[in-house]
């Protein structure tokens, strides 16, 4: 994995890479152990006091750290026996959307996400994380084969949205995206989805249409990037800082709104310090959020997922 360091994360950085190095020694000499404790709460403690007051935007930094762990690293730790699906059986395959069958627990469940690249070759051939209409068609399939066999969902999202070019709006971009949306929203089984790095317009909502979604402690879910609303409202994108900070589009500020379900603790210093722990914590998570909704009936299910959307920005005159 490059080495890439934000000018706001150094210091924690530094101690990290610290605690890497005396835990690798600490296996092989039970000396190191009491100052490997002290050092991983003195990482914990310095993040916490650092990333307390981090900007919206240096969130949105965050969250599109090139080193943060995608779908492909989620799915290595938390699931067994994966098998990748490929294309959309009316055009091509996508493979900035990963999707297949695997076991979670033991249980037989359905996995897809948003998959960016590492490096210029990869992030090439992922389209940047941002999917074509196959990609969306590629989900609707996975969402429909997994409510015909009983299989609950699970999706991970991580996008700048979905690609805008004029071969996709040709392909029918929208047309994608919606059929998304209306495929999760009658699926009789579980989604829990959750936003593991950026979370971008319909691009995002098309894996978003869940139960229970969650959020990482530095993921954020907007309906347009900081930079692109900059450029619309004040025609001029190096207010992104400015924009991130009016979309509210931070874990928090989700969590306020009731946009997402629960905001996900991450590793001192960011989930890309420490990929394993973070998928440990998503881990519970799903866990604890799967055992709740298989408690429910098919129908009961769908209701629950249209009251909470129906719930998004209401209020009591």
């Amino acid at each position: 994995m490059a080495s890439h360091v934000l000018p706001f994360e150094k210091p924690v950085v530094e101690l990290v890479t610290r605690v890497r190095e005396l835990r690798a020694l600490a296996e092989t000499d039970r000396r190191f152990e009491g100052e490997l404790r002290r050092l991983e709460e003195k990482a914990g403690r310095l993040a916490r006091e650092l990333f307390a007051d981090l900007s919206p935007w240096q969130k949105v930094q965050l969250s599109r750290h090139p080193n943060r762990p995608y779908t492909l690293d989620y799915i290595g730790f938390l699931f067994e026996d994966f098998v990748e699906l490929h294309g959309d059986r009316s055009f091509a395959d996508d493979p900035s959307i990963v999707a297949g069958l695997a076991r979670f627990h033991g249980r037989s469940v359905v996995v897809l996400g948003h998959q960016k690249g590492r490096g210029a070759k990869e992030n090439v051939k992922r389209n940047f994380g941002m999917p074509h209409p196959e990609g969306y068609r590629k989900a609707r399939r996975i969402y429909e084969l997994a409510s015909r066999f009983g299989l609950p969902i699970f999706t991970f999202i991580d996008t700048p949205g979905a690609y805008p070019g004029l071969g996709a709006e040709e392909r029918g971009q929208s047309e994608a995206i919606g059929a998304c949306l209306a495929a999760m929203a009658r699926a009789p089984v579980p989604i829990i989805a959750t936003i593991i790095g950026e979370g971008g317009s319909g691009g995002a909502l098309a894996l978003g249409v869940a139960n229970r979604v969650h959020v990482l402690e530095y993921g954020t879910y907007s309906v347009i990037s900081p930079e692109g609303c900059a450029s619309i409202l004040w025609k001029d994108g190096a207010k992104a800082d400015e924009a991130a900070m009016r979309l509210k589009i931070t874990a928090p500020e989700l969590l306020g709104l009731k946009v997402v379900d629960r905001v996900l603790e991450e590793p001192a210093g960011g989930a890309h310090q420490d990929p394993a722990q973070a998928a440990k914590l998503v881990d519970g998570a799903m866990s604890e959020a799967l055992g709740q909704l298989l408690q429910l009936t098919p129908d009961e299910l769908v209701r629950d997922r249209y009251d909470r959307f129906r719930a998004l920005g209401a209020f009591v005159a």
